[in-house]
């Protein structure tokens, strides 16, 4: 049973993009939370939000390490030596500063949305999933017994054709589980959604995990928590041992037909194999979609994508051949460690502790009110922006995004007429997509509905169950359906930004306009090295290397010529080269080729956001600043936007999983491209942050 938020399938290859938090004025703040058709709630003292800012300041120079040998250290060296990782957390930085400024208000809005006795609407659903979530005794007193219906349904399976039916039965619930299902545009037809079905099941992060030796001790790791968990459940430890090394055996499997991180992130095609049910139901004939489509109530589809379909046909061998305790023993472990954070202490540890302390490095928990929240951001989050941008996000700030996006975009045409590499055909398919680029600034324009979700005060994981069910039927109904435009992927108080290319928008949440990425009073180098680049980074992805096989409608299709083609092919192995040279811990390398999407959309995007930076100073004088030129505070303040710590063990997850590099990498990667890096602190061939004639790279 999983409660944890509903995720979509990432086809937006949305951008992590690290933050910080907003000053604080001195002078109190009150505003009133105003929501439509609901009375206002208490006031929030903003004046009160304690989140540490981290901005870019003189004092945390470190002058001893000259720009031209290492960006990263100068502007962050200082800092980073100061503030390692906290114990609750895995990574420390930009980032986490301004998402604890985030919750913070957040937590003080949940709180006065729980306190009023006559609140309706989405004050009611969030009160009282905040209000049980934060009532430790209950939840401690139920233990079990919220999961007992799902445990007791397993505990009756007794051949493959009980356990399919009892998967199709319980993701009629919202309960997923073996593999990922749900709603998004069709990659030929971008203007209607279509049903997409994607491998899943794993409880370690990627592939690589069930195979490659430097994995071992991970895994042992983890068959000993699948054992700690089912006794947990009520198994002896003789049992719980058995059955956990069963669980290891089904996971492996799954794994060995799965598709890795790496894979999914440099092949988008691989998630779109457009499939009738027939020819879905020859794939996997033991879990025929023709059934699991009636039972879940979506009208039969002429076709759907049945992505990775290795996966699914071994699901279905699986069902034939896999011992029914097996598959019991691996149900029973999933719907109880996916439930176990919003259980009784005993299970909510024990799931830290492997995920948390053992994978990540992460030394405690964190406390309470934060993991209620978080839970409340995944099951409702735009309910809760709705509360959070009346009291954190100014109109003016909107209103300046908008021309900042305006000069980012004028800037990026010019950037894509000057190409000499493209040929004029490829060009000008590739000023018809810039022309299309749909921005969206803050919060969406039209708030979601959230009248037919009940909750009440009764029961965590029982609100949760309700909200998971909501959200599943909500997103089922859009199958067949026209895209809603007008939606959003983020909710207003998340810090992020992304790129979604099967509509060719980029969007930012409220949540990252704030310092270091956006300050309304900076000076125009900082806007442009923080948010101006992250906006210059979005815009970019529509012409990375998965996102370039998107044209201007949305459409997945071939915009370009052959020769045209092998050019970008060239550029993007440099970049490729340049990253697998990068070695962050234990010897391990960055994977230039995971990575290689996000450090595209850096170089192109800040090298964007310069040009944009020159044109709007072109009717401003503004002087040094701190005895800096406004070209150097632009990359200083980039660097500061990648001022992060990680924990060893965090970091050697991401290595394999993410496609975004380590921040460090992402600092001074993109920079030293760029000769304007070099002009602007008067860098010379041979300094560690200049790139060779041969070497440097450059694309967009």
């Amino acid at each position: 049973m999983n409660l944890r938020s509903a995720k979509p399938l990432a086809l937006a290859l949305a951008v992590t993009v690290a933050l910080a938090a907003c000053q604080q004025s001195d002078a109190p703040e009150t505003t009133a939370v105003e929501t439509a058709g609901e009375t206002a709630a208490p006031a929030i003292d903003m004046s009160a939000i304690k989140a540490p800012m981290i901005a870019l300041q003189a004092a945390d120079l470190d002058t001893s390490v000259p720009a031209c040998t290492d960006l990263d250290q100068f502007v962050n060296g200082k800092w980073l030596a100061a503030n390692p990782v906290p114990a609750d957390r895995t990574t420390w930085g930009s980032f986490e500063a301004l998402a604890e400024r985030s919750l913070e208000i957040q937590h003080a809005l949940v709180e006065n949305l729980a306190a009023r006795p006559d609140a309706d609407g989405t004050a009611k659903l969030i009160g009282d999933i905040w209000a049980t979530g934060m009532d430790e005794a209950s939840i401690e007193a139920a233990g079990l017994a919220p999961l007992q219906p799902t445990l007791d349904g397993i505990a009756g399976l007794d051949s493959g054709d009980a356990v399919a039916q009892w998967l199709r039965d319980s993701y009629a619930k919202g309960q997923a589980f073996v593999f990922g299902f749900g709603p998004e545009a069709d990659f030929k037809n971008s203007t209607m959604n279509i049903a997409y079905a994607t491998q899943g099941g794993l409880g370690l992060p990627d592939k690589g995990y069930y195979f490659d030796e430097k994995h071992a001790a991970i895994r042992e790791a983890y068959v000993a928590h699948v054992a700690r968990v089912l006794e947990l459940a009520g198994a002896d430890a003789a049992t719980a041992a058995t059955q956990a090394q069963a669980v290891m055996a089904f996971e492996t499997r799954l794994a060995g037909k799965s598709l890795s991180s790496e894979e999914l992130s440099r092949d988008v095609s691989k998630y779109y194999n457009p499939v009738n049910l027939e020819q879905a139901d020859a794939v996997s004939p033991n879990f025929a979609w023709s059934r699991f489509f009636d039972s879940q109530g979506v009208p039969a589809p002429a076709m759907f994508s049945l992505a990775q379909p290795d996966f699914h046909a071994e699901v279905s061998k699986m069902l034939a051949d896999v011992p029914v305790g097996d598959w019991q023993a691996y149900l029973r472990f999933h719907a109880v460690d996916n439930a176990a954070p919003f259980l009784a202490s005993a299970f909510a540890e024990e799931n830290f502790n492997f995920y948390g302390k053992t994978l990540r490095g992460q030394q405690e928990m964190q406390p309470r009110w934060k993991r209620v929240l978080n839970t409340i951001n995944g099951q409702m989050g735009e309910a809760l922006g709705q509360e959070y941008v009346a009291v954190a996000f100014p109109p003016e700030a909107k209103e300046r995004m908008q021309d900042l996006v305006g000069n980012l975009s004028d800037a990026l045409k010019t950037r894509i007429e000057g190409l000499e590499w493209m040929g004029a055909e490829t060009k000008e398919k590739a000023l018809e997509k810039w022309a299309a680029f749909t921005p969206k600034i803050g919060y969406p324009d039209k708030w979601r509905d959230w009248s037919a979700l009940a909750t009440s005060r009764d029961g965590y994981v029982a609100n949760l169950m309700a909200a998971n069910a909501f959200n599943y039927r909500f997103n089922l109904a859009k199958i067949g359906k026209p895209v809603d435009k007008t939606e959003w992927g983020m909710s207003p108080q998340t810090v992020n930004a992304y790129y979604n290319p099967l509509a060719n928008e980029i969007v930012f949440p409220a949540a990252i306009l704030q310092p270091p990425f956006f300050d309304i009073d900076a000076d125009p180098a900082l806007n442009y090295g923080g948010i101006g680049a992250v906006i210059g980074h979005e815009m970019i992805h529509g012409y990375d290397d998965q996102g370039s096989r998107f044209g201007a409608s949305g459409n997945f299709e071939n915009w370009w010529s052959d020769k045209d083609k092998e050019g970008f092919k060239s550029r993007t192995d440099q970049l490729v080269a340049q990253f697998d040279a990068y070695e962050s811990i234990d010897g391990l390398h960055v994977n230039g080729n995971l990575t290689l999407g996000e450090n595209i959309a850096d170089l192109g995007g800040l090298a964007v956001a310069f040009d944009a930076l020159q044109r709007d100073l072109e009717n401003k004088k503004v002087g040094e600043i701190d005895g800096y030129t406004q070209d150097q505070r632009f990359f200083m303040n980039w660097a500061t936007v990648w001022r992060r710590n990680f924990k060893d063990e965090e970091l050697r997850v991401r290595l394999q999983t993410d496609p975004h590099a380590p921040a460090r990498f992402r600092a001074i990667g993109a920079p030293s491209n760029l000769p304007v890096f070099a002009a602007a602190f008067s860098c010379q061939e041979g300094d560690a942050m200049v790139r060779s004639q041969a070497d440097r790279v450059s694309i967009w």
